[in-house]
């Protein structure tokens, strides 16, 4: 076991374990639905997700949500590893991870490679830590989001 995180080093955490179940079971369900609404189905998985959450991851996931769907509605809530995520063309472009969930101090907000941010600097972002949305930090990620999903 690492002393630091409580890992074994030879293999998965239990929380590894968990995400790459929830990815399993994500899988199954997509390849279950078959036709139908699957975007609202992804939608409605999304939601269900957000609201099992505990108040504060809550509440900072249902903020993302709106901005993210407000704010690139081409991109298609989905569940990715079972955390809430934005895909184009069934690429996540950008995730919410809770902090609870992941047993972590803080939740992130991240990006993914197939999110449009490169810059010519040579250095852009992949992922914030969030413990709450200040109209600053929304504004941000508002303005992350439309250039990601460009």
């Amino acid at each position: 076991m690492s002393a630091n995180t409580g890992t074994s080093t030879e293999g998965f955490s239990e929380e590894e374990r968990h995400a790459i179940k929830e990815r399993a079971a994500e899988l199954k369900k997509e390849v279950n639905r078959g036709r139908g609404n699957k975007a609202a189905a992804e939608e409605l998985d999304v939601l269900s997700r957000i609201a099992e959450m505990e108040a504060a991851d809550r509440a900072v996931a249902e903020r993302i949500h709106a901005i993210v769907t407000t704010s690139a509605p081409e991109l298609s809530p989905k569940l990715w590893y079972g955390q809430p995520a934005y895909a184009r063309k069934g690429k996540v472009v950008c995730f919410f991870r809770s902090g609870r969930v992941d047993k972590e101090r803080y939740s992130t907000f991240g990006f993914t490679t197939a999110a449009n941010l490169d810059s010519d600097s040579g250095l852009w972002p992949t992922s914030y830590a969030v413990t709450e949305l200040s109209d600053e930090a929304a504004q941000m990620i508002t303005t992350l989001v439309k250039k990601a999903a460009s």
